[in-house]
């Protein structure tokens, strides 16, 4: 990835869903957002106009498209779409509620939970599998770009996507909270060493502020 300073990526989840209030697995399964979603992505999109985003890059499931849309509206951005920024395949968990996939896939629900690396739902994704192609949807947005990239995708891709740009080990991705719906993380350059980024702010609902001294609390000082 770049390690352009002028870079900022934001990883925008998609608004509420029918799915999310019935604790649904979505994964693929192409459900629009609800009026409290479409209400969600309105206010939200107001914030994130005022970063003044250079380029709005959403993934094809239609949730994420309303997403993008509500910004698109205020920027007059074109949209951009990358199906590799998509949720996770669920497989067989996919429409099943919580407590459906505990009952019908226990043991496999039990380890996707508390974070082992394991295909959802048999025939689904793993959340490597999720990182490496979100990964690659990341790098072609950001090529030869400035400014701030706004990519609107969904809870799980999001958490993949900073476990894998921040390099934490992967038994360390399950530490990274999750986004509430139409919130945003935000990563930019890290200055303090040569290649490589910071999470400025994650689940957020503002525009990221300067952290004033910073160098102090690097050193200690």
């Amino acid at each position: 990835m770049s390690d352009n300073s002028n870079l900022r990526i934001v990883l925008w989840r998609h608004g509420q869903t029918d799915w999310n209030v019935e604790n649904r697995y979505q994964g693929h399964s192409d459900i629009p957002l609800n009026q409290v979603g479409l209400y969600q992505v309105g206010q939200a999109a107001k914030v994130l106009a005022g970063m003044n985003p250079t380029r709005i890059i959403a993934s094809d499931l239609i949730r994420a498209k309303q997403t993008a849309q509500a910004l698109v509206n205020l920027t007059n951005i074109k949209m951009e779409i990358d199906a590799d920024l998509r949720e996770t395949n669920g497989g067989n968990w996919e429409g099943k509620t919580g407590s459906q996939n505990r009952e019908e896939d226990g043991e496999r629900f039990k380890l996707w939970m508390f974070g082992e690396d394991v295909k959802a739902g048999e025939v689904g994704e793993s959340r490597t599998e999720v990182a490496k192609r979100a990964r690659t949807a990341v790098d072609r947005g950001i090529a030869h770009a400035t400014g701030t990239i706004i990519f609107a995708t969904h809870g799980g891709t999001s958490r993949a996507l900073l476990g894998s740009i921040l390099e934490l080990p992967f038994d360390k991705w399950a530490t990274l909270g999750g986004l509430s719906n139409a919130c945003w993380s935000v990563i930019e350059p890290n200055t303090f060493i040569k290649s490589g980024w910071s999470l400025v702010e994650h689940n957020a609902g503002s525009i990221p502020e300067p952290v004033f001294g910073n160098e102090s609390n690097v050193t200690g000082a």
